[in-house]
């Protein structure tokens, strides 16, 4: 979204609706339960995305502005260490008040004096910025939202789920393409936002770089090809693994994707819609870094640069392929609602980019340069979006980023190979 100034109030109202829309499902104890270190409560996620707006933009633009709870400053920080002392992330589960409607009253109060605001005018162009990446922000928590709150209902015993499937969200089994590829010259290539439009600051500079020819998967690797993955030992053999995955899959027991059981020789799974059989021809989710790297050895490929990835992405986009992954209906947030061959949407991909700074990069001044710089380590790039991705967030420069082990985001795999 690169909203047009007067569009900014309305582009508000709508990125906050559907946040609550989104919780809707869930009941005040869904919203306060944690299930690991790295997934937050939905009814942080609430608080949190206010935190930003009330901190960024109203304390710092709107005159006589009184926090609405001087204690949320300290709970709600996620990790901007400039703006002051945070509660710890892997606590978050363990707090029980403020309960869902202080949330629901502290969401209100912000969005009050932020319509004021808007409509007074009295914000400059970096107040406005602000709101901006403020909305941006916030779609991206929810999608973060739908990750950590489909693990945490992923533990109940009681096949518990977010919201049942209904008749417009049940999954058809569709005939399983062979997979082909997709061939690029290589050369000098141009990546990066070229500044139309919106973009984090991780995107950029745009830059060119210097690729050779190579191959990319015309889809995602599909849960069939994921289960002769397993069939032939892929979770065994430790040849195929990076020692620090293998370390991983020795020490969480790792035998399958995650959210994946077997029921009587076949395999199940877990989705947002609750448990079902796995559908052979959906693209594979919930898999590691250590996961994807492992399947391409195995199958004698390899994962593609970020790179090469874009390189594709901006000939599809050019080429007039249409952008998916758009989060049209939260209740049926599952892979097999795209199809698997398009370059965006179905689950991220992993690529073989560490995350780092593009040169020329600089951190933004103020706490605003915490956004992402500061995580340019120990981390893989991931690309294309997936159907829980907001509308505006599969862009080709987007870059996503996660550590190596992560398996709870909305993570797939496509294959690269040298020409």
């Amino acid at each position: 979204m690169k909203a047009p100034r007067a569009d900014l109030a309305a582009a508000y109202g709508e990125v906050r609706s559907l946040t609550e829309k989104l919780a809707e499902p869930l009941s005040a104890e869904d919203q306060t339960v944690q299930s690991m270190p790295d997934v937050s409560p939905t009814k942080w996620h609430r608080g949190h995305t206010s935190w930003f707006f009330e901190t960024f933009v109203l304390s710092e633009s709107s005159p006589g502005y009184e926090e609405f709870q001087p204690g949320f400053s300290y709970l709600f920080n996620s990790y901007y260490q400039s703006v002051g002392p945070r509660y710890e992330r892997a606590r978050r589960g363990c707090v029980s008040r403020p309960g869902c409607a202080d949330i629901a009253s502290y969401r209100s109060h912000v969005d009050t004096q932020m319509s004021k605001a808007l409509s007074a005018g009295y914000l400059d162009e970096a107040g406005l910025d602000l709101v901006e990446l403020g909305l941006h922000h916030e779609q991206q928590h929810q999608e973060l939202l739908l990750m950590d709150i489909k693990h945490v209902l992923s533990l109940n015993p009681l096949a518990v789920c977010y919201q049942p499937w209904g008749a417009a969200g049940q999954l058809t089994k569709t005939m399983m393409s062979q997979a082909g590829w997709i061939c690029h010259e290589g050369g000098v290539v141009r990546v990066g936002h070229d500044g139309d439009g919106f973009a984090y600051d991780n995107e950029g500079p745009s830059h060119e770089v210097l690729l050779p020819p190579f191959k990319l998967a015309d889809r995602l690797v599909t849960c069939a090809e994921w289960v002769a993955f397993i069939d032939d030992g892929g979770y065994r053999t430790p040849e195929l693994w990076l020692a620090e995955g293998w370390d991983r899959l020795m020490s969480e027991g790792w035998e399958a994707p995650l959210y994946w059981d077997r029921n009587d020789g076949s395999w199940d799974v877990f989705t947002l819609g609750g448990r079902r059989s796995v559908d052979p021809a959906e693209p594979v989710c919930h898999v590691s870094y250590f996961e994807a790297d492992a399947f391409a050895t195995w199958a004698g490929a390899r994962l593609p640069t970020e790179f090469e990835w874009e390189a594709v992405a901006r000939r599809h986009l050019d080429a007039g392929g249409d952008v998916s992954g758009q989060l049209a209906d939260p209740a049926c947030v599952h892979p097999a609602r795209q199809g698997a061959g398009e370059m965006f949407g179905g689950a991220w991909v992993w690529t073989s980019s560490a995350y780092l700074p593009y040169p020329g990069f600089r951190r933004a001044r103020g706490a605003v340069g915490e956004y992402n710089g500061k995580f340019m380590v120990n981390q893989h790039v991931l690309r294309g979006g997936s159907v829980a991705t907001p509308p505006g967030h599969v862009r080709a420069s987007y870059r996503n980023f996660f550590p190596a082990y992560a398996r709870w985001a909305f993570s797939g795999v496509r294959l690269a190979t040298d020409i």
